[in-house]
């Protein structure tokens, strides 16, 4: 199954993520009772029209206008909006609940959306494009979008969104350290907080990085490398700080998930939501087995970075007051906490009218801990700072 991941190569990126269990038994009861309150918080400002159907304000600042919800498709295609991936399951079925409007069913990766757009253009029949957000930079920097900010853009951060009103995030994934608490206290080992505690032999001995190639891999060593004072251009602090573990025996492995339930490994950097589907969708580990921690720099700072994915307007999009109703539905506090439901924070997850479950690791450890790359100069350097780590990186299997 495909998902909106950034690149085909992402290892974990591309293991498919099921919804948390009760969401399942009553997703229908949840979708339910979500339809007919939705934007309330945003301010709807909808109104019936002669024929009996309604009118709704969409659009932030410049772009607000009045769309007749009777002039909507019956179907809209927006690029990888897909089942199985970061609950739009649930979305989806609230979005044709509440306008009548069905979701195609789009799986494809934020790569191959891309292709399918270059391929295409400007002969469409998406909407949007949606998916990791580095990708949507790119088909903004080709000239395949146009400028829409949606209802809730003011509430995204500026280094998430464009300008211009092109390319706008509407969740993300936070890098975390996933750890086995059942061996750590076996070894009496208390819980790691930071990259530092990492460092410990009784952890390094079977600690797990994923490759460069992986998204997850290149965020967790751009998150160390930042914790250490790197950044973009000086990748050094990252290096010194894989000499420290390889001597004790950490390693670049794939499939980091499976070694983990297996007792493989005890430890293993990677997105929040991988460690968060694993601890409660697994059947392979006991819940209370694992651990899930945004991890902070040595000192007490940034050690985890946040990885955007989001939507843009494609140029001349068929349906186009359907796309910006969707996409302004899925910025809507409600709809945001959706999200949540499949381990992926909402954009909009700061803010107090958007509540995270108990599941998540505590609001203050990602105060504490995140912070953001400008994906537009990553998106510039990231082929050089792989190619870097694989000739670089003194741990075994950076290959793989």
């Amino acid at each position: 199954m495909s998902q909106d991941n950034a690149t085909d190569a992402s290892g974990s990126l591309t293991d498919s993520v099921s919804r948390r269990r009760f969401l399942v038994a009553n997703g229908t009861a949840a979708t339910a009772a979500l339809a007919g309150c939705l934007g309330g918080d945003d301010g709807d400002d909808g109104g019936d029209t002669t024929d009996g159907a309604e009118t709704v304000r969409v659009g932030y600042g410049e772009y607000e206008t009045t769309i007749n919800t009777g002039d909507l498709p019956d179907e809209l295609f927006i690029y990888a909006v897909q089942t199985g991936w970061s609950n739009w399951d649930a979305v989806m079925d609230a979005f044709e609940e509440e306008y009548g409007v069905s979701l195609f069913d789009d799986q494809r990766t934020s790569g191959e959306a891309l292709t399918n757009i270059r391929t295409n253009h400007p002969n469409h029949e998406y909407g949007a494009y949606n998916g990791a957000y580095s990708v949507g930079l790119e088909a903004w920097d080709e000239g395949f979008t146009t400028d829409y900010k949606p209802k809730g853009y003011e509430s995204v951060p500026d280094e998430f969104k464009t300008d211009d009103g092109h390319v706008t995030a509407t969740r993300q994934m936070t890098v975390a350290i996933n750890y086995r608490k059942d061996i750590y206290e076996e070894r009496g080992l208390d819980e790691p907080e930071t990259w530092e505690d990492l460092k410990q032999p009784e952890i390094a001995q079977d600690l797990a990085i994923n490759v460069p190639g992986a998204g997850s891999g290149l965020n967790a060593m751009l998150s160390i490398n930042h914790a250490y004072g790197g950044d973009l251009d000086n990748l050094d602090p990252l290096f010194e700080y894989f000499e420290d573990i390889a001597e004790h025996g950490a390693e670049h492995r794939r499939n980091l998930d499976q070694q983990f339930t297996a007792g493989e490994i005890s430890t293993y950097a990677e997105y929040d939501f991988g460690g968060l589907s694993t601890k409660y969708n697994s059947d392979d580990i006991p819940e209370e087995d694992v651990g899930v921690v945004i991890p902070k720099g040595p000192d007490g700072g940034e050690g985890a970075t946040q990885v955007p994915y989001g939507y843009a307007m494609l140029q001349d999009p068929p349906n186009e007051d359907a796309a910006k109703l969707f996409m302004d539905f899925v910025l809507s506090p409600d709809v945001q906490e959706l999200f949540f439901d499949g381990f992926v924070r909402p954009i909009r997850a700061s803010e107090d009218s958007v509540e995270a479950p108990d599941e998540f690791p505590a609001a203050e450890q990602y105060g504490d801990a995140a912070f953001g790359i400008d994906q537009a100069k990553l998106l510039d350097k990231q082929q050089g700072i792989i190619e870097e780590i694989l000739e670089r990186s003194p741990l075994p299997g950076v290959e793989a």
